[in-house]
């Protein structure tokens, strides 16, 4: 027997549906969970899918419990790439010696919907158990059943038999096949837009010649407003400077002015200051503010003289420059800042604009490449995808036959399609001819669901082979069968548990004979599962659980006969 390669050591759950508590030693490989209708056995697989990071049921959680907890704990490779993902995450495992690790998942999911995970002892998102999951286990349930008769499931199952270098093929075709859908969509658009933004590139230009041809200039409109209010003043504030400037200093009239009061004012005070040394001073300031008033007028005679001559000349080549920086602002403002801005922007937009052509043809060019290529790695797929399904086809025929399926056979279709998609161009079928001479049909039409259970674990004994994963889960991938059928199914489960984990929900006794390791969940008088409730059966304690699935009585003497050659049957086939 090939040693196993791991799996999930042991799940403890509480307050999950009617488990209140329990705790479930699995190991490597084959366990069989058994139980009444009612006990729990389902609730097994909700407590992996919460580990695999399926969405959280709050109706899940015990009725009168806060919340509900699952935690697993998983022996892996040291070396895998789940231990890799785990430690970018935050987490890390314990070594446990030869080379393997110990992992703990963890989750839990209150009564008011929140839910908690941990990978590796942190805090992670649940989305991180889902990548986890993908890599650890395989579930399989009469859910999955119904997932087979789609095409894209069947197109998957094909693919994982063809093995890791036609994974390697699909993942570069995938990278031309995504470059030329995004080139593609670019193209279009640019193609499409090609009017529209011509339209653009021309409005652009007027729109800078105007500008360009009017050049104004950073806070030239603040200085032209302060302008056009002076010119339009010019005549009152030529009077107000002239009537000042005859009060300081009288130029044009007789009547007396400050200067010359000030200066009699002075003369008064210095004839009389010899008297009074005080007045001295006083005669001083007067002949100062003589000075002062005397440069007051110098300097509003030179204001006069400086206004303009012909200001409403000016004040009209003012109003005109202003008009046209206000047509400036309303088309292209608010500002005439952002006007002078516009002028830059639009250069490097019209060079985008003006570059769309070449851009065009390169991408045209690029995708006339890309879709050479991707119908070249197409069809190259489907070589490889049509060889495979040959190989497929006669293996899983051959499962069925061990399946007492004998006269049926298994056809893998792959047909070649117009459209591509990021798989390639087939529409991968697999059909059912259940016995000689009938025509193959499709699994959704063709198949029983005692049919698909077996064609589901056939399919999945042929691709462990090249395409292993570390853990199966079936919940009830018997049902619709019986007798010599799952006999059958019981010892194929035990031959993918030489390579990978199986654990299988039952309620048949012929499959939980091939098991290595079989446990019960019984329901408690209350109605409630606890941890004494999940027991791992050997001896005649097992011998009793498979009378009572055979009869339905635990201590039938014929059950027990019964049960005890299965068991002994099964024993004798590992």
């Amino acid at each position: 027997m090939t040693e196993n390669r791991g799996g999930i050591e042991e799940i403890s759950i509480k307050d999950l549906g009617v488990i209140a508590d329990a705790s479930l030693p699995l190991g490597p490989g084959f366990t069989a969970i058994t139980g009444e209708t009612g006990a729990g056995k389902t609730m097994v697989v909700s407590a992996l899918g919460l580990l695999l990071g399926e969405r959280a049921d709050t109706g899940a959680v015990r009725l009168g419990s806060a919340q509900a907890w699952v935690e697993g704990r998983w022996r892996i490779a040291e070396s895998s790439d789940v231990v890799e993902r785990v430690r970018d995450a935050g987490g890390d495992v314990d070594p446990v010696g030869g080379g393997g690790a110990e992992l703990v998942l963890t989750r839990s999911v209150s009564s008011e919907g929140r839910s908690r995970a941990i990978v590796g002892g942190r805090s992670a998102p649940v989305s991180v158990l889902t990548e986890l999951g993908g890599q650890l286990v395989v579930v399989h349930g009469q859910s999955d059943q119904i997932r087979l008769r789609s095409a894209v499931a069947q197109r998957e199952a094909l693919d994982r038999f063809a093995g890791p270098d036609f994974a390697a093929a699909v993942d570069a075709y995938a990278q031309v096949f995504h470059r030329w859908r995004d080139n593609r969509a670019e193209l279009d658009e640019l193609v499409a837009d090609q009017d529209r933004r011509a339209r653009e590139a021309e409005d652009l230009r007027i729109a800078m010649a105007e500008i360009e041809a009017v050049a104004p200039q950073p806070g030239e409109d603040d200085e032209l407003a302060e302008r056009a209010e002076r010119l339009s003043n010019l005549e009152e504030l030529r009077l107000a400077a002239a009537s000042a400037r005859e009060l300081l200093s009288a130029e044009e009239s007789e009547g007396a002015d400050a200067l010359g009061l000030l200066d009699s004012a002075r003369r008064h005070l210095e004839r009389v200051s010899e008297h009074d040394s005080a007045l001295v001073a006083v005669a001083e300031s007067v002949a100062n503010a003589n000075y002062l008033i005397s440069d007051v007028a110098a300097q509003l005679s030179t204001y006069l003289a400086t206004l303009d001559t012909d200001g409403a000349r000016e004040l009209e080549i003012v109003q005109d420059r202003r008009a046209e920086l206000a047509t400036l602002v309303r088309k292209y403002g608010p500002t005439l800042a952002d006007v002078i801005g516009a002028l830059d922007t639009g250069s490097g937009r019209l060079l985008e604009l003006d570059g769309d052509s070449d851009r065009i043809e390169e991408l045209r060019a690029e995708v006339e490449a890309d879709a050479a290529l991707a119908e070249q790695l197409a069809d190259a797929l489907s070589a490889q995808r049509r060889s495979a399904a040959e190989r497929l086809s006669t293996a899983v025929s051959d499962e069925l036959t061990a399946l007492a399926m004998a006269d049926a056979r298994v056809v893998v279709e792959v047909i070649q399609r117009d459209e591509f998609t990021a798989a390639g161009r087939d529409q991968v079928s697999i059909l059912l001819q259940p016995h000689s001479g009938a025509e193959p049909r499709p699994l959704g039409k063709g198949a029983s669901g005692g049919e698909l259970s077996r064609v589901m674990l056939a399919i999945e004994v042929v691709i462990a082979g090249t395409d292993p994963v570390p853990t199966f889960i079936f919940d009830e991938i018997d049902a619709g069968v019986g007798g010599a059928a799952a006999i059958e199914i019981g010892r194929r489960l035990a031959k993918l548990a030489e390579t990978s984990q199986v654990i299988v929900v039952t309620h048949l006794a012929q499959v939980a004979a091939f098991a290595g390791n079989h446990l019960t969940v019984v329901k408690g008088s209350d109605g409630s599962v606890t941890a004494s409730s999940v027991r791992q059966l050997g001896g005649d304690e097992r011998i009793a659980e498979m009378a009572r699935l055979l009869s339905g009585l635990p201590d039938s003497e014929s059950g027990l006969a019964h049960a005890r050659e299965l068991v002994e049957m099964a024993g004798a086939s590992r």
